[in-house]
């Protein structure tokens, strides 16, 4: 897998979550704990995609 199909379907993961967050803080039977997760792992895909961007421009 190239580095830009990487990089797209890293964004693409970072939009579904931010989605799926935006349905579970709209659904009232959907556990804090859930969401907090959720936060993590939007955080944790938009920090590797960071990384990325930050290693392409330096090479």
């Amino acid at each position: 897998m190239s580095l830009a199909n990487h990089l797209e379907e890293l964004q693409r993961k970072h939009g579904d979550i931010d989605r799926e967050i935006d349905m579970a803080m709209n659904h009232p039977s959907v556990d804090d704990l859930e969401i907090a997760s959720l936060k993590r792992r939007k955080l944790a895909i938009k920090d590797e995609i960071e990384k990325l961007k930050a290693n392409t421009t330096t090479h």
